[in-house]
């Protein structure tokens, strides 16, 4: 059976449910897939309501409801078909739209996954999309959401770029009229909103030396270019908006920049993905942006705000979603300080440090990838952190850099392996992952994680 022919019986599935409850993730990924699932499914005529989990866990399987109603997961429930088992959900149920890989069970659930095929770089909404499609070719304007998912899910950052079935889906986008493709752009965080010195110094692949995480040698080094920085009015010019010539002038002086330091320049340009029906200098101008503020939802455990953004709102709920984006940052900031400022110990594969009960834990993972890019980039970083409702149980955050993740480093099949043998679950990629392990395990945990990514880096381990 192909891709295609999942995505067909999912659609039909759908089709001919009389009521659907989607359950899906809290982060970027889950709420655009719930936003492209339930807009499409609301589209039949057909009820529907949504439920958010920020894990399927046994804690959280009182969220899901036993009625009547096809339960859609969406973002998770591949690697925990046994936890809906003993639920007591049934094969007729259930359908999983999941990119992460699946572990078995008892009962063979219904399922579109693109990991059996070889699909690695598409995110659970581009998988949503696809059945949305399926289900009505004008759900193409969906699309834009689709490309929102796949950024935000670090779909884009191994080839500067969407690739395969992602790229399609972008593609369907700007035939939509909603997505524009810059194909030769600047790889940076801030192309739409940030003032350009201020994009620039967030660039950390690659790192630019005496740019990268320094706004003031960024302005410094713009100015000796002879680029104004702001707009007549006073405003601070924005990437975007520069006109080519500029953009090529910042350009080829960062390529210079980078030979010269000995860097590779391999990764300074990408693609980016522009929405042009959003406003000028909005933080849903751009998908890396918009995934931004999707996250910032729902880690401040309002998932539906962002819902209520990806399907059209743009007073009141947009207006909570910028205050919760602007809190996000402040609290990442401070994180990624306070990694910095306490500092991180050190084994002979990865840095770690444990933040305890200062944080969210909702947030420890992007505040260790920024860290890392003032840190030793060739060590993968792991947070730990507690949980407020929840003492016995601490999480974990990795996360690392393509560059290690091509000699071999998996963080997803080293957080598995490592949190199974001390009594916990993971997940996640290979560049990102997390886990739960008990309370109290943390340094056998970094043990076992030290001695996976030693075997992981081995040259043999290629041919293991």
């Amino acid at each position: 059976m192909a891709f295609t022919d999942d995505l067909r019986k999912a659609s039909e599935i759908i089709r001919s449910a009389s009521a659907v409850t989607i359950l899906s993730h809290i982060d970027a990924d889950g709420i655009a897939s719930e936003a492209i699932l339930r807009q499409a499914v609301s589209r039949l005529d057909i009820q529907t309501r949504s439920v958010f989990l920020r894990q399927l866990e046994p804690l959280m399987m009182k969220w899901v409801p036993k009625d009547d109603t096809l339960k859609i997961f969406v973002d998770l429930g591949a690697g925990q078909q046994n936890l809906i088992e003993e639920h007591g959900l049934v094969e007729d149920e259930v359908l999983i739209l999941d990119h992460h890989i699946s572990q078995p069970s008892n009962i063979e659930y219904r399922q579109v996954n693109c990991l059996p095929y070889g699909i690695g770089k598409l995110s659970a909404a581009g998988i949503a999309y696809f059945v949305a499609r399926e289900m009505d070719s004008k759900n193409r304007d969906l699309a834009k959401l689709g490309v929102v998912g796949n950024v935000g899910d670090m779909m884009a950052r191994e080839a500067c770029g969407l690739v395969g079935p992602a790229r399609e889906i972008a593609l369907d986008g700007v035939t939509a009229g909603n997505v524009r493709i810059t194909t030769h752009d600047l790889n940076c965080y801030g192309l739409s909103t940030r003032p350009i010195h201020i994009c620039l110094s967030y660039s950390d692949d690659p790192i630019i030396p005496g740019i990268s995480n320094n706004p003031n040698g960024a302005q410094a080094f713009l100015e000796r270019l002879g680029i104004t920085l702001r707009e007549t009015d006073g405003r601070w010019r924005v990437w975007e908006e520069l006109p080519d010539e500029e953009r090529r002038t910042i350009a080829s002086a960062i390529v210079e920049q980078l030979i010269a330091h000995g860097e590779p320049v391999n990764r300074i340009f990408g693609e980016s993905y522009i929405f042009p029906d959003e406003a000028p200098r909005s933080p849903l101008r751009n998908a890396s942006e918009y995934a931004t503020m999707l996250n910032a939802c729902g880690r401040w455990a309002r998932p539906d705000i962002g819902s209520a953004v990806c399907t059209g709102d743009r007073d009141l709920q947009y207006r909570k979603a910028e205050h919760m984006l602007r809190h996000h940052r402040s609290v990442i900031r401070e994180l990624f300080q306070y990694i910095l400022d306490t500092g991180v110990a050190r084994t002979d594969n990865l840095q770690w440090i444990h933040t305890g009960d200062r944080f969210p834990d909702t947030i420890v993972g992007i505040g260790a990838g920024m860290a890392l890019s003032k840190l030793d980039w060739k060590r993968p970083i792991m947070v730990f952190c507690t949980l407020p409702d929840d003492p016995e149980v601490v999480k974990v955050s990795m996360r690392t850099v393509e560059r290690v993740v091509a000699r071999g480093i998996d963080l997803q099949a080293a957080l598995c392996e490592a949190s199974e043998r001390v009594g916990g679950a993971g997940g996640g990629h290979a560049i990102a992952a997390g886990a739960y392990i008990p309370a109290g395990t943390e340094e056998v945990f970094v043990r076992e994680i030290d001695d996976i990514l030693a075997r992981q880096s081995s040259p043999c381990a290629e041919n293991s």
